[in-house]
């Protein structure tokens, strides 16, 4: 699980990224890099981020500390 959890943080940092590229520069990189001709993957890869964040609020609730 912890595999998951990196790869899902990872996407919610390029979202981020990539928004604040938007509001700082007026700049999206997600569409720059894959075009208009491949609008459908950039729709998929905005997906996979909404769906990476939403698992990242589950970070909210839980304990990061270890007993031993």
């Amino acid at each position: 699980m912890k595999t998951l959890d990196y790869i899902l943080l990872t996407l919610v940092v390029i979202g981020a990224v990539n928004w604040g590229l938007i509001g700082f520069f007026k700049y999206n990189l997600v569409d720059s890099i894959f075009g208009p001709d491949l609008f459908i993957v950039s729709r998929i890869i905005y997906a996979l981020v909404g769906l990476a964040a939403i698992w990242g609020i589950s970070f909210l609730f839980t304990s990061n500390t270890r007993e031993g």
